[in-house]
């Protein structure tokens, strides 16, 4: 196994280790923080890095491989959907953003099987695809260090929030509102190229 997919399987990894720490109760806080928001976020940054290292390492190497095309998007999917479901849990995320993501993530791998079958060919991520992935990630990354563990939206919509966590609120909200657009409108794009394949079925 090259590096590159090893990084990839390493972000597994640390979906698997977020998910653990987030059910130890860790009654300490930094800066209006619950240490296991700051532990969950930086295990989710180092995550999201691996993310862009498999990636340019593969490229810069020549080191792309059909193994690496298909878990590399499983491993963002694994990664932001738990993020996401455990700031549902939490109260902290409306659980319509993460059933979005969901759908979208059904419907692209339908149409990547469909690929595959026709095609004898595993498809890459396109660039709308990595955008999408960009901005959920970054959305996810201000969640964490929402103050006190607000709920996105609803302090912000509600004006319960003053000062600097109102701020990072508004902040987390419009990315959020862009993870959303972007994660919709790179749906669309991929089931743009479905209507040559759909038509034999």
């Amino acid at each position: 196994m090259n590096l590159p997919n090893r990084l990839t399987v390493f972000r597994i990894v640390l979906v698997v280790i977020m998910l653990m720490v987030s059910y130890i109760p860790m009654n300490y806080y930094v800066l209006d923080i619950s240490i296991n928001m700051w532990i969950l976020n930086v295990i989710f940054i180092i995550a999201s890095i691996t993310d862009c290292l498999d990636g340019k390492i593969a490229r810069k190497n020549n080191q792309i491989t059909d193994f690496g095309k298909f878990l590399d998007p499983i491993a963002d999917k694994i990664l932001v959907l738990t993020a996401m479901l455990i700031l549902v849990e939490r109260g902290m995320l409306p659980a319509w953003i993460p059933i979005i993501v969901i759908i979208r993530e059904f419907v692209v791998s339908g149409y990547r099987l469909i690929v595959v079958q026709k095609e004898s060919k595993v498809m890459a991520a396109s660039i709308y695809g990595k955008i999408k992935t960009v901005s959920q990630m970054t959305a996810i990354i201000l969640a964490f260090i929402n103050i006190n563990n607000t709920n996105i939206f609803g302090n912000f919509i509600y004006g319960s929030l003053t000062g600097f966590p109102l701020i990072v609120n508004v902040l987390t909200t419009i990315a959020f509102i862009i993870a959303v657009i972007t994660t919709i409108l790179s749906g669309i794009d991929y089931l743009k190229g479905s209507k040559e394949l759909l038509k034999d079925m």
